[in-house]
């Protein structure tokens, strides 16, 4: 594998109009010309999400989940090939995604909350199906699912995958959950990051750096990425908005379509042409699967 070392920042007025277009763009459906699959040839596009269990990487894409083999080369998990849009696997293993059902396998237009118990190979509803089309989820230290439902730009909550209630309503393209207060919640958003503490009923007014995804994959291991790639470590300092940034390095290949912190040390991230690891807290990057330029995550 070629290992990768950060290029330059973009600057912020770039960055948030890039947001901006990203939001736009993550509110409207696939047109009629959009392919009915996310692979092309041995690479993937179109990424939505990413997970690791174990240490298998788990990529969701608009052509169902894909996993690489020794090679780098991706393979389908399972034979559905959903789009799967919000994607996360729990602590308990579990996989959790929403979306729209693959072109012609009949049902509603929205698969609401699906659940796989074995890896992703086979999938079952769980809730919302025909309703809600989360375009992020995440789960807090007891459980507790959080969902962005895209349509709606609300954030909706349940204690157990099944009963859902409706808290704040907010444009932003990706959340992230404390594993250390189960009530802190980030979003992104085109004005900065937004954070609440009282579970995601209200939310401070998005400052600061503007960022398309972030992660909190230990407490002491949030990052963000901002549209042209530049990654930065954050510290929640418990009031307000909450947020400090410090950038770390420049992801290699383009755009951002997902994040994923594992820990301090591991996170993953797809951009325009590959699905990229770092094993060092985001200094420098190992490309794990080829991508094909496509549109954005979200």
């Amino acid at each position: 594998m070629t290992k990768y070392f950060p290029g330059p920042a973009a600057t912020a007025a770039v960055t948030a109009l890039a947001l901006a277009l990203t939001l736009t763009a993550c509110s409207q459906e696939p047109t009629a010309g959009d392919p009915p699959g996310g692979t092309t040839g041995t690479t993937l596009s179109h990424i939505h999400g990413l997970g690791v269990r174990g240490d298998t990487l788990y990529v969701a894409t608009h052509d169902g989940i894909h996993t690489p083999d020794a090679a780098g080369r991706p393979t389908l998990v399972g034979d559905r090939r959903d789009d799967f849009m919000g994607f996360t696997i729990t602590a308990s293993g579990t996989f959790l995604a929403s979306g729209h059902p693959a072109p012609g396998s009949g049902g509603p237009a929205d698969l609401g909350l699906v659940a796989s118990t074995d890896s992703g190979r086979t999938w079952s509803e769980r809730s919302l199906g025909g309703e809600v089309d989360f375009h992020s989820l995440d789960t807090a230290s007891d459980a507790t699912v959080y969902g962005y439902d895209s349509a709606g730009a609300r954030l909706r909550v349940s204690p157990d995958g099944v009963t859902w209630e409706d808290r704040a309503a907010l444009r932003a393209l990706d959340i992230a959950v404390s594993p250390a207060a189960k009530d802190t919640v980030l979003a992104t958003t085109e004005t900065g990051v937004a954070r609440s503490a009282d579970g995601g009923r209200t939310f401070a007014p998005g400052e600061g750096e503007v960022l398309s995804y972030v992660s909190w994959g230990a407490p002491d291991a949030l990052f963000g990425v901002d549209p042209s790639g530049v990654l930065f470590r954050g510290t929640d300092t418990g009031t307000g908005s909450g947020l400090r940034w410090a950038r770390v390095s420049t992801v290699p290949g383009g755009a951002p379509q997902a994040l994923t912190v594992v820990d301090a040390r591991r996170l993953l991230v797809a951009t325009q042409d590959g699905v990229y690891e770092s094993r060092d807290g985001g200094r420098t990057f190992e490309r794990r699967v080829a991508v094909a330029s496509g549109k954005e995550g979200h």
